[in-house]
């Protein structure tokens, strides 16, 4: 019986989640925005060579617009981009001489690093409050939601691709 009492909490405590969760992402929206705009680049030129940083290898476009979201012939269209500005170079597959291979240009991560600096020691004073457990919680919660995030995009991106 003594759940009971803390329902009526946990409840407003996950809408209070939930709704900073949606301001969460409409900030981050903006904040992503306002980057890309002082470097000079799409938000999703900016979201693409974060997607390159972390692969362990080169991607071909195809892979970027699953990994983006786009279509093809907008991945298409965003390597060109990159290529030009010098910030990606594409390949030819060794495996498969058909096919091109998209990777980092050396020294092209460096601009956007240099203007994470500042956001980068803002954040890091916001999370300098949490205890070590605390910050595990945080850790586990967002890589958690990257996954429902991920799974829910395919979900939607399947149910817009039957429709059509």
């Amino acid at each position: 019986m003594a759940d009971e009492g803390r329902a009526p909490e946990r409840a407003e405590l996950l809408a209070r989640i939930e709704a900073e969760s949606r301001g969460h992402y409409a900030v981050w929206t903006l904040f992503n925005q306002a980057l890309a705009d002082h470097l000079g680049l799409h938000p999703t030129d900016l979201q693409c060579l974060g997607v390159l940083d972390e692969q362990d290898g080169p991607l071909c476009t195809g892979e970027i617009a699953r990994l983006t979201g786009l279509t093809p012939g907008s991945a298409t269209r965003l390597v060109d981009r990159l290529v030009k500005a010098g910030l990606a170079e594409r390949h030819t597959d060794p495996t498969d001489r058909r096919r091109a291979l998209v990777s980092l240009a050396p020294g092209s991560l460096a601009t956007v690093r240099a203007a994470w600096d500042e956001p980068s020691r803002a954040f890091g004073e916001v999370l300098a409050g949490y205890t070590d457990d605390q910050l595990a919680v945080i850790g586990d919660y967002l890589r958690r939601a990257s996954e429902v995030g991920r799974a829910q995009a395919e979900r939607l991106r399947g149910e817009a691709a039957g429709r059509a």
